[in-house]
């Protein structure tokens, strides 16, 4: 186990230990089978998806592009904490994490959640152009406007995350090491500083309540647009594809959305009790999206159908007769 370190007259904490989930503890093999089952079925579901829009030509839309990009951060995102967990049902060392570790861990998570969230809003503009605008739609969700908006997102993400690390980790740990949550997280960290945590509390309030409102703020406000123009569509079948479309990615955003409000907008709240509504946006969330988009998208599930079933059900092409 890491020693710790002298730190002007203190001493500095070089490593954490986290405090798993709760209920845990009295069946962690039952646990661990458990959320094995769930990021094995979160990291096939993504990478199929990835694997499905990437393969179909005719599933090469802004939408669809968007689409990886979403599957691709939910793997990434189930990664960066549930393996943690599982090493830590199996022994207490598994739940030791060090100083920078936990850093890593902070900063990777913040990073792909408001990646997540940035994307969440840019997917509703591509939808609002979509259905709102169809004739400027293809001029304006080009491949090179489709790109840009993805990587703003990614680099809004990383200045967003790596601000927030910063502050977190200028501060001094001189002790207790036990963080009381599954992973390191900004509030639970922040509860073993050593220092006045008032500013670094004003920045969880003003910057991800900020950036929270704002996104969720454009998300309703494009789909109030979406929904006045779906409901002008004549034809009951045009409205039916068009909300079906719109559906589960308005699913998807609540199931991401709540769980956050309920934690960093009380960071003093922060402890094993708010791990439960971490676990949706953490573990559930990116094993159910693949699910949510797949199974409303006709389109997806012909081209998933064909993949799954080369090679499978598809007889060989027979030799020439001599």
């Amino acid at each position: 186990m890491a020693m710790e370190t002298e730190y002007p007259n203190q001493t500095m904490v070089s490593y954490f230990c986290l405090g798993g989930l709760m209920f845990t503890a009295e069946h962690p093999t039952l646990f661990f089978l458990l959320l094995l089952l769930i990021y094995s079925i979160t990291m096939t579901g993504n990478l199929l998806i990835l694997l499905t829009v990437g393969s179909d030509p005719h599933l090469r839309s802004p939408m669809y592009h968007f689409l990886g990009h979403l599957s691709f951060l939910d793997a990434c995102l189930s990664t960066v904490t549930v393996p943690k967990v599982m090493a830590g049902l199996l022994t207490l060392d598994g739940r030791v994490i060090s100083f920078e570790g936990c850093a890593v861990q902070l900063y990777c998570f913040h990073f792909l959640a408001s990646t997540e969230c940035f994307l969440y809003t840019v997917m509703a503009y591509d939808r609002y152009l979509a259905i709102c605008q169809p004739l400027q739609y293809p001029v304006t969700m080009n491949r090179r406007m489709c790109a840009g908006l993805a990587g703003i997102t990614w680099a809004i993400g990383a200045v967003h995350s790596a601000i927030h690390t910063s502050l977190t980790f200028h501060l001094l740990y001189c002790g207790p090491h036990h963080i009381a949550y599954f992973f390191c997280d900004i509030p639970p960290v922040l509860k073993l500083a050593c220092a006045d945590t008032t500013i670094n509390e004003i920045v969880i309030l003003a910057n991800i309540g900020i950036v929270g409102t704002g996104c969720l703020f454009l998300i309703v406000t494009s789909y109030i647009f979406i929904v006045a123009a779906v409901l002008g569509i004549r034809t009951a079948k045009g409205r039916q594809r068009a909300f079906s479309t719109c559906t589960a990615h308005l699913t998807v955003v609540l199931l991401y959305y709540m769980p956050p409000v309920c934690i960093y907008l009380q960071p003093r709240s922060s402890g094993a009790g708010a791990g439960a509504p971490a676990v949706f946006y953490t573990m559930v969330t990116p094993m159910l999206n693949p699910f949510i988009y797949t199974l409303r998208n006709k389109e997806v599930k012909r081209t998933l159908r064909r993949l799954l079933c080369q090679g499978f059900l598809e007889s060989p092409p027979s030799s020439p007769a001599p």
